[in-house]
């Protein structure tokens, strides 16, 4: 009998999740408290048990599972855009239950060689792994997030090499909601920039706070690519402990059938740290791509269009207590000649988050988000288009892991 992926991948995901569950009731015998008068006679208490090491081999494992319920007031129906909330990925379906994702992660640290593998399924997997329109083929590691081997030499001052699929470095948000101050994704980081690279990666610290990278890639979101012709990225971390500033670039030709005219990406996040209850960040990214004109056999088609799209955020995080937190987040994007979104608007996005942190690796989000645009762009019922957009969404995320 043959198993398909997605069967594989969720019997990988519970067993992981039946681990995690199993070794957190194995609660540690806490050690005794040795006598201030102990007769030498008297044995040592016995050890307490380790902790779970959440480790197979010299790999790491981790994982989660992250399941939500949104209700959007447009309503959209099943033939109007799907029932989906329009800009949004991973918690993109609405009026009701569904699975952002299920991971499972295996990673071990360059010592000197490293490996790092993400699987994945459920809505993340389609839209990250969904065919670009400048592959060669439908096959993009679906089910992989990220694939990718290691190498940092002892005697390198830090420098490390990767090669394989790896998530891009632009952004000040990440494809796992844990790891962001609110559940849903900003407008920019659905629409502004890549989710994901193939190829190689490099960082060099160059001082105590600064570390420079390099990147030579096929592009965005690509495996292979249909033109052929790499994406140079260059990537700068400036960290403080009060303050850290993001800087990343790349432009390469993603026009599909031709290397000519190019794409490019500038990306800005100036992250705030003033103390542990209170942090913020903005973000900016413009890009910018130069269309082509495409002959094939006897066919010629295209032009030589500059299309250009820009977007600016701002967010910050309270930590009201060590269990609860409020996020807020507000954003603007324009897209003049619809290349990003297909329309040609200018968009704004407000969304105000409460997290509830049940116990280590167990949390909830709830959140309302409102988008708006000048131009008619969301759905509304089965076939009305209106200028704006509120949603409502209640998340359940459980993780394990070495760190959680």
């Amino acid at each position: 009998m043959f198993l398909k992926p997605n069967r594989i991948l969720q019997l990988m995901a519970g067993a992981a999740m039946a681990t995690a569950v199993f070794a957190g009731a194995q609660d540690p015998a806490p050690a005794a408290t040795p006598a201030a008068a102990q007769a030498p006679a008297t044995p040592a208490p016995a050890a307490a048990p380790a902790a779970p090491t959440w480790s197979v081999g010299p790999m790491d494992i981790s994982g989660l599972i992250d399941g939500y319920y949104s209700y959007n007031f447009n309503t959209p129906s099943a033939v109007n855009n799907g029932q989906a909330n329009d800009l949004y990925n991973f918690n993109d379906k609405t009026d009701q239950f569904n699975l952002s994702e299920a991971r499972l992660t295996l990673n071990h640290d360059p010592d000197p060689v490293g490996a790092h593998v993400d699987f994945v399924y459920g809505r993340v997997n389609q839209f990250i792994n969904a065919a670009s329109a400048n592959t060669t083929s439908a096959d993009q590691l679906t089910y992989i997030e990220q694939a990718f081997v290691s190498m940092k030499p002892a005697k390198a001052k830090g420098f490390e090499m990767d090669f394989g699929k790896f998530v891009t470095s632009a952004g000040a948000e990440v494809i796992e909601a844990k790891d962001n101050w609110n559940y849903s994704r900003s407008i920019l980081f659905g629409w502004a920039i890549p989710y994901w690279h193939f190829g190689l990666r490099t960082s060099m610290p160059v001082s105590k706070s600064e570390t420079l990278g390099v990147q030579v890639v096929n592009g965005w979101n690509n495996i292979s690519k249909a033109n052929g012709g790499a994406t140079i990225g260059v990537t700068s971390a400036w960290v403080k402990p009060k303050a850290s500033w993001f800087i990343n670039w790349y432009g390469g030709p993603e026009n599909a059938l031709t290397t000519n005219g190019y794409r490019n990406l500038f990306d800005s996040t100036l992250l705030l740290t003033p103390s542990s209850k209170f942090n913020a960040y903005l973000n900016y990214d413009y890009g910018q791509n130069r269309d082509a004109i495409v002959t094939t056999g006897s066919s010629t088609f295209g032009d030589k269009n500059l299309n250009h799209w820009q977007g600016f955020a701002g967010a910050a995080h309270v930590q009201a207590s060590g269990a609860q937190a409020i996020s807020g987040r507000f954003e603007y994007f324009t897209d003049p000649q619809g290349f990003e979104t297909g329309t040609s608007q200018h968009l704004y996005e407000f969304t105000g988050t409460y997290e509830y942190k049940w116990a280590a690796g167990l949390l909830t989000r709830v959140e309302y988000r409102r988008d708006w645009s000048d131009a008619n762009f969301f759905h509304k019922n089965d076939s009305t288009l209106v200028k704006s957009q509120d949603t409502v969404t209640a998340s359940f995320i459980a993780f394990f892991g070495p760190k959680r």
